[in-house]
C-alpha cells in the first residue's frame, strides 16, 4: 500500500541537504561550543553562520536571533519573557484561534494577575481590526497574533495589525511557525518586534526552534542557568539542530518562488476535485488566495466524524490531521472550529489536508478514490 503523507502542517520530513549539513555535528565535531579548545570554538562559529543564515532569511540581523528548542519554546520566551520584563502593565490581548502554546502561555500569566483579551474571529477565520484598536490603551502589554492559523490556513493582515499597535507604542509578537517557508517575511518592512519559527516546520530538524527579538526590545531570560544566546536562554546549544536550522532557512530562500508555484498548483487542483467529487463538503477558513497558506485544505463533512475519518484513511495509507497536531487525540471540536462559529452539524468532521515539496500533482486521482472508498464506507 502506497503512503500518502498530507499533514506537512504537523512536520516536515528533513531535507537531505539539510542532514548532509548536520551529520559532522552529530559525529566528529561533537565538541560542546561553550568550551574553550579549538574544536568547541569552531563550533561557536557554526552556530554564529547558522544564526546568520536565519537572520538573513527573515531580514534581521544575527544578534537579534535567539536559537530555542522549538516553536512552542519561542512562543513562552515571546509573551513570558516581555511580560516578566515589563510587570507595569498587566493587559494581553491575543486571539481565540491561536495555537495552544500561545493560549495556555497567555493563560498562566492571567493566574499572576495579568489581564488576557481574547478578539473574536469570523467564518473564515479573520479577526475584526476595529475590535483590536478598541482594545488598545496604554494599559496594553503586548499583542500576539498567529500569521498563518495552523489549522484553518487563514493569513491574517499583519501588517496593518502592526501598523495600529505601533501607533499606539504596544510591542506585536507574530507566531510566524506556519508562515515561514511560504510566505516571504522581512521582520523590518513588517516593524514587527516578536517572532517565532520552528525547524520542522520548514524541512529542518525537530527540537530547534528560533525567536526574533527586535533589537531595543527587552525580554526577562525564563530558562535559568549559563550564559547562552547571549545570557537569554540557557543551556548547552542544541548544535546539530542549530546547523540544521541555518540550512534549511537557507534553502527557503534559495526555493521560495518554486515551492510557492508548487504549493499553489497542488492547491488548486486538490479542491477542484474534492468540490467535484463530494457535494457536501465545505472548505474552513480563507478562501483560496493571497489571504490563505497555500499548501493548506482544511475541509469538514457532514453524517460522519472527524476521528472515524482519520483512522479510514490512515488504514488507506492517507496522513492527515483532524486540528493541529498538538490536538490530535481529542474528538471534541477545536477551539478554532468553535471560534469561528461553524455550523454545529459540520463541526463533528474538520480534516485538514496540507502539502509540501515532495507531495506530487500526480497522486490526487488515486488520493480523491481512497477519500471516496473511506468515507462510502463510514456512511455505510
Amino acid at each position: 500500500m502506497k503512503p500518502y503523507y498530507l499533514d506537512y502542517a504537523s512536520t516536515t520530513p528533513i531535507d537531505k541537504r539539510v542532514l548532509s549539513e548536520m551529520i559532522p555535528y552529530l559525529k566528529e565535531r561533537y565538541h560542546n561550543p561553550s568550551s574553550m579548545h579549538l574544536s568547541a570554538i569552531a563550533n561557536k562559529k557554526a552556530i554564529n553562520e547558522a544564526r546568520e543564515k536565519v537572520a538573513r532569511a527573515i531580514g534581521a540581523t544575527p544578534k537579534e536571533i535567539l536559537f530555542t528548542s522549538g516553536g512552542t519554546e519561542a512562543i513562552n520566551f515571546a509573551i513570558k519573557g516581555f511580560a516578566l520584563k515589563h510587570p507595569n502593565k498587566k493587559v494581553i490581548i491575543t486571539t481565540a484561534i491561536e495555537h495552544k502554546a500561545t493560549l495556555k502561555t497567555v493563560a498562566f500569566l492571567e493566574t499572576l494577575g495579568y489581564q488576557a483579551i481574547y478578539l473574536s474571529a469570523d467564518k473564515e477565520g479573520f479577526i475584526d481590526l476595529e475590535e483590536l484598536n478598541n482594545h488598545l490603551n496604554e494599559d496594553t502589554l503586548m499583542v500576539s497574533i498567529v500569521y498563518a492559523n495552523n489549522e484553518i490556513g487563514t493569513v491574517q493582515d499583519v501588517e496593518a495589525i502592526i501598523r495600529m499597535c505601533h501607533e499606539k507604542k504596544i510591542v506585536v509578537h507574530l507566531d510566524a511557525v506556519q508562515a515561514f517557508g511560504q510566505i516571504p517575511i522581512d521582520v523590518k518592512a513588517l516593524d514587527v518586534d516578536l517572532m517565532t519559527l520552528s525547524s520542522h516546520k520548514f524541512y529542518g530538524p525537530k527540537g530547534v526552534g528560533a525567536l526574533y527579538v527586535k533589537t531595543g526590545i527587552e525580554l526577562e531570560p525564563i530558562i535559568h542557568g549559563g550564559s547562552h544566546e547571549n545570557n537569554l536562554r540557557a543551556g548547552t546549544e542544541n548544535l546539530s539542530g542549530i546547523i540544521g536550522m541555518g540550512k534549511a532557512a537557507e534553502l527557503v530562500i534559495a526555493e521560495l518562488a518554486s515551492i510557492q508555484k508548487h504549493y499553489r498548483e497542488l492547491q488548486a487542483d486538490f479542491h477542484a476535485r474534492m468540490i467535484e467529487t463530494f457535494p457536501d463538503v465545505k472548505l474552513i477558513g480563507a478562501p483560496l488566495g493571497e489571504k490563505r497558506s497555500f499548501n493548506h485544505l482544511s475541509y469538514s463533512f457532514t453524517g460522519i466524524k472527524g476521528h472515524e475519518l482519520h483512522y479510514q484513511l490512515a488504514k488507506l495509507g492517507i496522513s492527515v490531521s483532524t486540528g493541529s497536531a498538538c490536538s490530535a487525540n481529542e474528538i471534541t471540536p477545536s477551539h478554532v472550529v468553535q471560534a469561528i462559529h461553524l455550523e454545529e452539524e459540520r463541526q463533528p468532521c474538520v480534516i485538514r489536508i496540507t502539502f509540501g515539496k515532495y507531495s506530487k500533482l500526480k497522486d490526487h486521482p488515486q488520493i480523491i478514490r481512497l477519500f471516496q472508498k473511506a468515507i462510502t464506507e463510514l456512511k455505510a
